[in-house]
């Protein structure tokens, strides 16, 4: 039996479907070539950095109470330093997400009297609260601890306001920019890292002592470098995101400049004790070993954005990035116009997932969200999203951002079925 024969009779898949599928992947091997070369450098990098810090299973046992000395604590720090080219890194599974592990820094380094500015627009939704520009005043923001915040627009090409931006860091002192590498739920391209560097080096040039803080959630590893390659002070992301490779359970990291990490870790533990103490429980394996396989996993989940990209493109909807264009994180965004499209999709995705493959995602008022969102996610991992996951804002122009994907080939399955679903409902009208 063939695949396309077992994918028609155990998942109901029409010809049509399978067909379009078939053809879409055909036309981005060379996107897939490019994908899989970027892997091998990344996992060099990583097995280099594992080497050069001597991992051995002693780095895997579990400490308690206090964790003092704790050695495969402090050398997955070291590790992460060395693959992310920064002088300190934080890595913990106290994180709870990567807004939690992007808020430590911020209020690590900024004081009272101090301005944040956002430099690539608005912060991703969950974050406005951290900030003080969504929420209630009093709830403990940036903001109500006497932080200013500005922020610019975008171009209309999505990239930095540059004249806007050295405008204002000439008119005002500026403690902090932050620079979000990933669309969010905007429409606008993802930077690589390079890009950021140019946008670090414009920024220190103009006020050489801004501290540039990077939100890198879902680009870790898309690109041969990070931002902190080419001079950002400080990035965060998430482990149940691309470095944690589908294995770490929970937890963050922050790498950067060795001051301002450990002023992070004096946020997260305490002033005075920072780095030095915090059991790791038992879950070192899992997070030395996520970050192992963690650039094999992210280039699975960029070709399933790359077929997810040629195939609904295919159907006549809107994508971006489009199946031939370098990636620089792994979310594809695919523009529906319509909320009946936009649930459809997501609930093709679920229904394609190991796990939840049963459940219909509908929309829901989600915790630090202005609008209704509706999220699949069938996840080993609750909320992974290097996992195949799929999630969009209730409100025009009703884009569903996909992203993730542990294997290509379990991914190919979710955005098959959604195709389908999308197919069959084109065919009813």
């Amino acid at each position: 039996m063939d695949k396309n024969t077992y994918i028609r009779d155990s998942f109901d898949i029409s010809e049509k479907t399978l067909s379009i599928v078939d053809k879409a992947e055909l036309e981005v091997r060379e996107s897939f070539a490019r994908i899989d070369e970027i892997a091998e450098i990344n996992q060099l990098r990583v097995m280099k950095a594992f080497a050069d810090n001597r991992v051995s299973d002693t780095h895997f046992m579990p400490t308690t109470g206090y964790g003092y000395d704790d050695i495969g604590r402090d050398t997955l720090d070291k590790v992460y330093a060395d693959i992310f080219g920064a002088e300190d890194a934080l890595v913990r599974h106290n994180f709870i997400s990567g807004t939690h592990t992007i808020s430590t820094a911020l209020f690590a380094v900024l004081r009272p009297g101090d301005t944040l500015f956002a430099v690539t627009g608005r912060p991703y939704d969950t974050l406005t609260e951290v900030i003080g520009i969504g929420g209630k005043t009093g709830d403990g923001s940036l903001c109500d601890f006497g932080v200013d915040y500005i922020e610019t627009d975008l171009l209309p090409d999505g990239t930095p306001d540059c004249e806007q931006i050295r405008e204002i860091l000439t008119s005002k002192t500026i403690k902090a920019v932050t620079i979000q590498r990933s669309k969010g739920y905007g429409d606008r391209p993802t930077y690589s890292a390079k890009e950021i560097g140019d946008l670090v080096s414009f920024i220190k040039c103009i006020s050489p002592d801004t501290i540039c803080i990077v939100d890198n959630c879902y680009g870790e590893f898309a690109d041969t470098e990070e931002p902190t390659h080419y001079g950002a002070d400080l990035i965060a992301g998430s482990l149940i995101k691309n470095p944690g490779g589908g294995l770490a359970p929970t937890g963050g990291y922050i790498a950067g400049k060795k001051r301002y990490v450990e002023l992070c870790a004096y946020r997260l533990t305490s002033v005075g004790i920072g780095k030095e103490a915090g059991a790791s429980l038992g879950f070192n394996r899992q997070l030395y070993q996520g970050l192992f396989i963690a650039p094999h996993t992210v280039a699975q989940a960029m070709k399933a954005a790359v077929l997810c990209s040629a195939v609904f493109e295919k159907l006549g909807y809107e994508v971006s990035p489009k199946p031939h264009e370098v990636r620089h994180d792994i979310i594809q965004a695919v523009k529906f116009g319509n909320e009946d499209d936009l649930i459809r999709f997501c609930q093709g995705i679920q229904k394609g997932a190991p796990v939840d493959s049963f459940v219909t995602p509908e929309p829901w008022d989600m915790p630090g969200y202005s609008d209704k969102v509706i999220m699949a996610a069938g996840a080993f991992t609750q909320g992974a999203s290097i996992e195949l996951s799929a999630d969009g804002p209730i409100k025009p122009p009703y884009i569903a951002y996909m992203q993730g994907g542990l294997t290509y080939e379990s991914a190919k399955l979710g955005i098959t079925v959604a195709a389908d679903n999308m197919i069959r409902k084109a065919e009813c009208k």
